[in-house]
C-alpha cells in the first residue's frame, strides 16, 4: 500500500489550498458561491485524488486518479486567471501562484506517465 502522505505531490497540493482558501476569504461576498466556491472545490481536488489513487492496488488506477487530479490542477489554474482578471488576486500572486501550480501539474504528469509506462 503506498503512503499518499510521503509524495511531494501531495504535501504540496496541500499547501496549495491553504493558498486558495487565504486567496478566496478576501474575495467579494458575492462570490462566495460562485469562483470561491469553484476554486477551493478545484484545490481541494488535487490532494484528495492523489490520496485516493494511492489507495488503489494497481499502478492503472492510480494513474487514472492522477489524471482526474491533473484536471483539477488545470481547471484551478482557469479559475485563477479568471480571479486575476476580476482584479480579486493581485498580479504578483496570481504569477507566484501559477508558477507553484505549473510546477505541480508537471510532477503530476511526470509520476502519471511514470506509471503508465510500468
Amino acid at each position: 500500500m503506498r503512503n499518499f502522505r510521503e509524495y511531494d505531490i501531495w504535501i504540496d497540493g496541500i499547501e496549495f489550498v491553504e493558498t486558495v482558501y487565504a486567496f478566496v476569504d478576501a474575495f467579494p461576498n458575492t462570490e462566495k458561491y460562485g469562483l470561491s466556491s469553484q476554486l477551493t472545490r478545484s484545490a481541494v481536488s488535487i490532494p484528495s485524488n492523489i490520496a485516493e489513487g494511492a489507495s488503489r492496488s494497481s499502478e492503472k488506477d492510480f494513474a487514472r486518479f492522477l489524471e482526474i487530479a491533473l484536471g483539477s490542477a488545470f481547471e484551478l489554474e482557469t479559475q485563477l486567471i479568471i480571479a486575476g482578471r476580476r482584479k480579486y488576486i493581485s498580479e504578483l500572486h496570481l504569477e507566484e501562484s501559477i508558477l507553484k501550480l505549473t510546477s505541480l501539474q508537471k510532477r503530476i504528469y511526470g509520476l502519471r506517465r511514470k506509471l503508465v509506462k510500468n
